[in-house]
């Protein structure tokens, strides 16, 4: 794993600066995108891809693929949650009114 971290460091610092970016300028909304279905479906399939990594049946570069994408996309969810945690703390102001604003 620290092979794959240290060779493929650009890639994992570019998957987690296109993830805050896009926590960034991605509203905060209450609104459900996906179905429980679907949500369940896609939990199941990132849980398989996992154990599936961390079994190490996928021999070559097929395994290496699948763990570089794994921390990719890994690297990409965190930031992306810092991202849209860092614009609700410094843009929205939890505590402030619109009385406050002036």
């Amino acid at each position: 794993m620290s092979f794959l971290v240290a060779f493929n460091w650009g890639w994992i610092a570019g998957a987690a600066a296109l993830g805050f970016a896009t926590g960034w300028v991605s509203p905060i909304s209450r609104v459900r995108s996906q179905t429980r279905v679907n949500l369940r479906w896609t939990i199941a399939v990132v849980i398989a891809l996992v154990a599936l990594s961390l079994s190490r049946q996928l021999p070559g570069r097929p395994g290496y693929w699948l763990d570089l994408g794994l921390v990719m996309f890994g690297a990409y969810l965190v930031a992306a949650c810092v991202g849209s945690w860092l614009r609700y703390v410094l843009l929205v102001r939890p505590g402030m009114t619109r009385s406050d604003e002036t």
